[in-house]
Order: structure tokens, then sequence, then C-alpha cells
């Protein structure tokens, strides 16, 4: 920007609140309006939105990119699966042909059970959702992490086979999770795009998986991406919360996340001044 244009524009005194935030807060004006470049770049992140919503998951890549995971967690390929949503305007039209699998997704799922091995205790279910970029981008650094976190559960729990769900809402994962008979589920979707975040992915959690349950009876970890809930984090909460439910045998509304308090807790311990 020129020194002349920097005169017309008027600096909004809230501007420096802007390092703790990405809000669009204290954007300044031009007369009546908003800064050329402010309004650019509102138009930016409107079109990133769109096109995370519109964008199909390139799931040959996803399948390429899970494949550099470790193999004795994730033992066979992905098993891709599709919901009722025959395509993506149906899907944005009709929420409640998302929540199920298609006739033959339901087949295939029945078939990859291994009917000599007991039921699995966690089935980890991705979905594409209302953001393909999201899931595209953070599942598999995330599952890294998480899979590397989960260590001392691998060796006494079972997973079933890794799924991936094109034109699925959140509560696809209780049907399949139902289908694997598995004692829990986690879904890993991409959550509906803002103006300041079109890549963030969600977690949900379901203990005791069946089909028609409520978001009451799930627990969320939301805005995991680089910029937001880091990986590191996601994975630890949803440990925590994986093994609350297997406690409690429950999950949701009744389940409460105590990791924030856990940390302080311990914060609180190590910095006791009597033992430093």
């Amino acid at each position: 920007m020129t020194d002349h244009h920097k005169g017309l524009v008027t600096t909004n005194v809230w501007r420096s609140l802007r390092r703790y935030t990405d809000a669009r807060i204290g954007l300044g004006r031009a007369g009546i309006s908003l800064p050329t470049s402010e309004l650019l770049e509102f138009q930016l992140a409107h079109a990133r939105a769109r096109d995370a919503v519109h964008f199909p998951l390139a799931v040959g890549q996803l399948i390429e990119d899970l494949s550099h995971l470790d193999s004795k967690a994730i033992a066979s390929e992905p098993l891709c699966l599709h919901s009722q949503a025959a395509d993506r305007l149906t899907y944005l039209q009709r929420p409640d042909l998302g929540r199920r699998l298609s006739p033959s997704a339901q087949d295939a799922v029945l078939e990859a059970q291994d009917s000599e091995q007991s039921a699995p205790d966690l089935a980890l279910v991705v979905v594409d959702g209302l953001s393909s970029s999201a899931v595209q981008t953070n599942v598999t650094p995330f599952l890294e992490r998480f899979l590397a976190d989960f260590e001392q559960e691998r060796q006494s729990w079972r997973l079933a086979p890794l799924t991936i769900v094109q034109q699925g809402r959140v509560a696809i994962g209780d049907e399949i999770g139902a289908l694997l008979r598995a004692r829990m589920v986690v879904v890993l979707i991409g959550e509906r795009p803002g103006l300041s975040a079109p890549d963030s992915l969600g977690i949900y959690l379901t203990f005791g998986p069946k089909a028609g349950l409520s978001d009451a009876h799930r627990n969320c970890i939301s805005n995991v991406r680089p910029a937001g809930l880091r990986f590191e984090d996601a994975s630890q909460r949803l440990l925590y919360l994986i093994r609350e439910a297997d406690r409690l045998k429950l999950s949701g509304v009744e389940l409460k996340d105590r990791t924030e308090e856990v940390v302080i807790e311990n914060k609180l311990a190590n910095n006791n001044f009597l033992t430093n």
C-alpha cells in the first residue's frame, strides 16, 4: 500500500487485538467503507469456505497418505463407503441421507467383519463432512499422533477396520460402529467451514454406537488444525475421553471433558513452592 493510500485509511483502535484472534475485528475504514485490502481478504476467505464445502474428497490420495501410518495399527486397506446421498447437491439438501449408509455400503461393512475374531473395541471412521480440505489436510497427521499416544491401549484393544465415508454426516459413524459391533466409535469429520477456518476437523466419540442416537450421546472435540487445537492436544483429549468412556461405560453429556482441569492440577502440583 502506497503512502498516499495509507492516508485514506482510518486505523481502528482495536486492531492490536487481532494478534489474539482470527476474528475480523479492527479492520479500519476508508471513508464509510472497508479498506480495499480487507474487502479482498474477506472475498478470498468466502471463496475458500465455498470450495471446502463443494470440492470432493480425494479418496485415493487420502488412502495413499494413510498407508504410511503404523501398519500394526491399521493392518488392512481402509474400507471406502458411501452414504445414501448420491451426490453433493443431495447431501447438502438432505442431511438425513448423509446420516445413513447406502445398502451396498452396509453390505460391505458386514462382509468386512471377521466372525472368528472378537468384537472390536474401537472403530475409527473418517467422513468428508462439510469440508473435504479439513479431512485431506488434517486426518493423517492427527491419526499419526493419536495412534502413537494410543500405544498402551493397542496392546489389549482391538481396532476395527478403518473406514472412509463420502457424503457423510456425524451420525453415520454410529451406524458403522453398530454394524462392526464396536464398543466405541470415533468419527473424524470436516466441520462446517468458517471465514477464518475452512479446514477445521471435528472429532466425535460415541460409546455403544447404534443408529438413531442424538448429539447428546456424543462427545465433540472441535477446531482441530495447526492454527486451532493442535494435534498433540486433540490427541490427549480424545485419549482421555476414550479412557473415561471405557471406565464409566457411557459418552455424551454425562461424560465431562476434564482435561483442562487435569492440566491445571498438574501444573499446580509441579509449582508447589514447598517442594521446589
